[in-house]
């Protein structure tokens, strides 16, 4: 049976009594609760341009699309909160203002500087976001005896400004990874799975999420990230879906989670 869990601000759909793969859309979301918006120092029109230029559109209905895995997708911005970053010193992006909380935009210009009393509820955030994350892989974990996140963003046709590894060839699909959260096997099914797409390994994005309590400790959680360049299956000037690429990445995704599965 699908337990789900919905704040307002993040949607948890459990599967984990009958699959171990988990989709993980982390920046899909728009929403920026209104007690937070003093704090910016664009305009709301400069803002919404951000969102758009940085927000993985439409990786949440993605997500949502594929049966036979459980799912979190986040709502909130990551101009409020960045759920996945490191929440210490070891996050690289720290250097360009986008770290747990973003004080900079694509173009590394100052957006925001954040309160004092805005810091604790903003992090509490992340707190719940990674606690409800981790306890979704332990509860698939003690079901299947391992757990398999499949994290997905998008990213631009056209490198950005904040971008710290740019400036080499931007693929259809960056697919990120690190050695010991992502065998061969699973390599391989993305290949597979994603056939029809060219892809470059953990460039210009690297990595894939794997919460704390698991990372680089327990080989029983694996994680893949696929970044999907936009123009696979959106018009980045006009934000509209091409229904052709979109429909192929809903394939190609469902192919992977079977995969996974058993």
């Amino acid at each position: 049976m699908t337990a789900h869990s919905e704040t307002a601000l993040f949607r948890l759909i459990d599967n984990s009594a009958t699959s171990p793969v988990i989709l993980h859309a982390p920046h899909g979301g728009r929403s920026i609760p209104a007690e937070y918006l003093h704090s910016y120092v664009i305009s709301p029109a400069e803002l919404e341009a951000e969102k758009d230029i940085m927000t993985d559109h439409f990786t949440e209905v993605l997500a949502e699309s594929v049966t036979g895995a459980s799912a979190m997708i986040n709502g909130l911005s990551r101009f409020a909160v960045d759920v996945e970053r490191f929440p210490d010193d070891s996050e690289e992006l720290n250097a360009v203002g986008m770290g747990v909380l973003y004080t900079h935009g694509s173009r590394r210009q100052l957006i925001r500087r954040v309160a004092a009393d805005e810091r604790e509820p903003l992090l509490a955030y992340y707190a719940d976001y990674s606690a409800r994350f981790t306890a979704l892989v332990d509860a698939t974990l003690a079901v299947h005896g391992r757990a398999v996140i499949i994290d997905v963003h998008s990213y631009s046709e056209h490198e950005l400004p904040y971008e710290l590894h740019g400036g080499g060839f931007r693929a259809p699909l960056c697919v990120g990874s690190e050695p010991f959260h992502a065998s061969v096997a699973l390599l391989d099914a993305v290949a597979e799975s994603f056939s029809g797409l060219e892809t470059r390994a953990n460039t210009p994005f690297a990595g894939a999420y794997v919460p704390l309590k698991h990372h680089q400790t327990n080989a029983r959680v694996s994680s893949v990230m696929l970044e999907i360049r936009r123009d696979v299956y959106l018009t980045e000037a006009t934000l509209e879906v091409k229904p052709a690429g979109f429909a192929a990445l809903q394939e190609s995704l469902q192919a992977l989670v079977d995969r996974l599965r058993f």
